[in-house]
């Protein structure tokens, strides 16, 4: 590298990412719902890849269930009561789904809720 370039980048604004509690929890969702879209329309390793998005949905439900029960938890009681819920429904749910008894659609759809929410365009 030359000496125009090395003053380039020293002198070069610089962007720093600010992120979030909330954009956090918005990019895992989005993330672990792209998963699941994409294993529900996978035909080539097909159930094993479903299984392997709804492990991961599963995870993140029950890291959302341990931190919402939580008495530190800064969400409003109801709210809190809401998403638990939505994490043992998400739970049961994921067993059907393994069991071949339901799709990923409610999934999804519980997902997509929660990420609206997140990013301030609906409540869940």
């Amino acid at each position: 590298m030359n000496a125009i370039e090395q003053a380039r980048q020293a002198y070069a604004p610089t962007q720093v990412s600010i992120k979030t509690e909330r954009s956090v929890e918005a990019q895992l969702f989005s993330q672990v719902t792209a998963r699941l879209r994409a294993a529900m329309t996978s035909k080539a390793d097909g159930f094993s890849r479903i299984a392997s998005a709804v492990h991961e949905n599963r995870r993140m439900w029950a890291t959302m269930a341990a931190d919402v029960a939580s008495e530190h938890n800064g969400l409003p009681r109801e709210l809190r009561a809401q998403l638990f819920y939505l994490a043992e429904f998400t739970n049961l749910h994921s067993a059907r789904v393994l069991r071949k008894e339901a799709d990923l659609d409610t999934l999804i759809e519980i997902n997509t809720a929660v990420l609206r929410g997140l990013n301030g365009r609906g409540a869940i």
